[in-house]
């Protein structure tokens, strides 16, 4: 199992992921970037304030915003079916530290999301990055993600 490491960035990782799940991501990086790239969709935006953001994310970014989490954010795109060049392999969410609830928003993603999410932090900038752990797999993300941060504001609330 990988868990709380550093890699050269200075990142601390968090989730556990065992050797097997870590040369599953491997394998499928390489299959994507040796497939043919064919465009069925383009990449579908919504505003969040002045920043175009992917329209999956968009609806938890509202909710986090409403529970004082401080965002940076990307979901550029939540399938390479869609949009195979222009969008993300592994969706996104960046949050930082010193800005509201964050300890808490990151206990409740690693409970609910588990091997699912690839979470780390970054003491330098004060931010955690929480992004899929596997290619295809963006839209369950978003899913997951939309479903934690309803339960979080929840939990908030009590």
């Amino acid at each position: 199992m990988h868990q709380e490491r550093h890699d050269a960035g200075g990142e601390l990782l968090l989730s556990t992921h065992t050797d097997e799940q870590w040369r599953r991501r491997r394998r499928e990086l390489n299959d994507w970037i040796n497939r043919p790239k064919v465009r069925k969709l383009p990449k579908r935006t919504r505003l969040f304030g002045k920043t175009p953001v992917d329209e999956q994310l968009h609806p938890i970014l509202i909710r986090l915003q409403r529970a004082g989490l401080v965002t940076e954010f990307s979901c550029a795109g939540v399938s390479p079916l869609d949009e195979p060049v222009d969008h993300s392999l592994y969706a996104y969410l960046t949050y930082f530290s010193d800005r509201g609830p964050a300890e808490s928003f990151t206990n409740l993603l690693m409970r609910n999301m588990k091997h699912r999410a690839l979470i780390t932090y970054e003491p330098s900038r004060s931010r955690y990055d929480v992004s899929s752990f596997f290619i295809g797999h963006n839209r369950s993300f978003c899913i997951l993600l939309l479903h934690s941060a309803e339960q979080f504001i929840q939990e908030s609330r009590l």
